[in-house]
């Protein structure tokens, strides 16, 4: 398949659904961008994609794909916007940047971005992208097996018994079908780069600054942002944030996941056991994680097959995951406990809708080549072995998971750069917001990237349970200070704490 080709099937697949990436939970491009555009500068015209606002323009930019050699070779990065509404207010722009790693945001100024006030979007021209290695943006493709693409392949949950030996020999397929498949640009996906494609687009777009939106992985690469190029941010908010420690990078975001349900399980335990609920799997919360433990060791023993699904049955750890997906929001909870009730009857519901391969392909090559690049893992079988048979011990729900080697524990390249270290130089113009019980992003790792900040940042908690806070599953009192920050530059003087019910919510 021609990258031409391997771009329009990406296109194609704009309305799909949700893709799993190695981290997170990311929605698929939405938009794609259309002629040709010299280096370092953009010419808009019309997007792509169903479902957008006429309003919105797409480009293509020009970058280097190593930024230390800006005379070599040229990628292209895919980006949108709508301009302001009131151009008498203008600021400036807004990048909303995405989650993942493997995320896009280029259909997000027709998406989400239209949730934000008329006066930020009054403001703001909203910038979407595709970031680099992620189609319509040049795309990178490791070419990995079909089998090694289900999220609880991805995801290394160990054997029943607490064995890691299948995710070592997993994380050795992927690693080699990256060097293999990944061509060069596999080397230059990393959280660096994409902060300094990032300054790229604000010079292309003629700004001085940018203000900034980053959810999810989004934070680390905004902070990574404002760390690098601190005088060229105006307004940045960070929104469910990642841990920043720069000895574990994304090994501290796998972990976090360990307090993560923790933190979520006892507010689904609660809903899954209210009378009334159709969906009710016990009656009484205390009930609803022993029943969950125990369903899983029994489809660990006895798996239920599971046609049209990848893998084609129910075990233990594809429920696991499935708690994990689950946990994200509220509004997953419904499906989470269809499954447990169906699990428990011997049974299964449809297979879930699965993104075309094409797109799962390219996503998982932009996670691993993101997560490999920033920072070494560690190579050592018995580490790995001794963290899990810890975290199993500690932490059942998520049964060492957590703890366990990715496809880094193989990866061939060793990192270009060290990984950048948050600090407090810098103007003070950074917003935190982070809901109390977040699943993927937890409150520790917040709290951690708040201290990384110091004076540079405020931090609004918010008492409310999902990812993604802010106009998502935050409440009202985050969203208007988060909104009255964006739209007039006044943001809280200290840290601040938003019970549900203030403001209205």
């Amino acid at each position: 398949m021609t990258q031409r080709e391997r771009t329009s099937r990406i296109r194609t697949a704009a309305a799909v659904g949700v893709s799993a990436t190695l981290l997170g939970v990311t929605a698929p491009v939405t938009a794609s961008a259309t002629g040709e555009s010299p280096p370092g500068s953009l010419t808009w015209s019309v997007c792509e994609g169903a479902g957008l606002d006429p309003r919105q323009e797409c480009a293509t930019l020009d970058v280097p794909m190593d930024h230390a050699r800006p005379g070599g070779p040229r990628i292209e990065v895919a980006v949108s916007r709508i301009p302001a509404e009131d151009p008498a207010s203008r600021r400036g722009v807004l990048f909303l940047i995405p989650g993942g790693p493997g995320g896009s945001s280029l259909g997000d100024p027709s998406g989400k971005g239209q949730r934000l006030p008329q006066d930020v979007r009054d403001r703001y021209d909203l910038i979407g992208f595709a970031p680099r290695g992620l189609a319509p943006s040049t795309p990178v493709d490791c070419g990995v097996d079909h089998a090694d693409l289900a999220t609880s392949r991805l995801r290394p949950w160990p054997a029943p018994d607490g064995s890691i030996g299948d995710n070592l020999a997993t994380a050795e397929r992927l690693s080699t079908a990256c060097a293999r498949n990944g061509g060069e640009l596999i080397r230059h996906i990393c959280t660096r780069d994409n902060a300094r494609d990032l300054d790229r687009l604000r010079a292309a777009l003629g700004e001085r600054k940018i203000s900034a939106w980053g959810v999810s992985y989004g934070t680390y690469v905004g902070a990574v942002y404002s760390e690098m190029f601190p005088h060229r941010t105006d307004r940045v908010v960070l929104d469910s944030n990642d841990d920043p420690d720069p000895a574990r990078v994304a090994r501290a975001w796998l972990a976090g996941h360990e307090q993560g349900v923790e933190d979520t399980f006892p507010h689904f335990a609660a809903w899954a056991s209210a009378p009334g609920n159709p969906d009710r799997v016990a009656a009484t919360a205390a009930e609803v994680r022993p029943l969950f433990l125990r369903l899983a060791a029994r489809l660990d023993r006895a798996p239920i097959p599971w046609p049209g699904a990848n893998p084609e049955e129910l075990n233990g750890n594809v429920l696991r995951q499935a708690m994990l997906d689950g946990l994200y929001r509220p509004s997953r909870y419904p499906a989470l406990a269809q499954l447990m009730r169906a699990a428990r009857q011997g049974t299964v519901p449809p297979a879930p809708a699965a993104p075309p391969e094409a797109v799962l392909q390219n996503v998982t090559a932009v996670g691993a080549g993101t997560l490999c690049n920033d920072v070494a893992w560690p190579t050592s079988p018995a580490l790995y072995r001794k963290e899990v048979a810890g975290s199993r011990a500690k932490f059942p729900l998520t049964a060492g998971m957590p703890r366990n080697a990715m496809p880094c524990a193989a990866w061939p390249y060793p990192p270009r750069e060290a990984p950048v270290r948050i600090t407090g130089r810098g103007p003070s113009n950074v917003l935190l917001v982070q809901n109390e019980r977040d699943v993927a992003t937890p409150l520790g790792g917040a709290l951690k990237l708040r201290k990384a900040f110091g004076g540079r940042a405020v931090m609004v908690t918010v008492n409310s349970t999902g990812h993604d806070a802010y106009l998502a599953n935050g409440n009202a009192c985050g969203d208007r200070t988060v909104s009255r920050f964006l739209a007039t530059g006044v943001r809280p003087a200290r840290d601040v704490y938003c019970r549900r019910g203030e403001f209205g919510s």
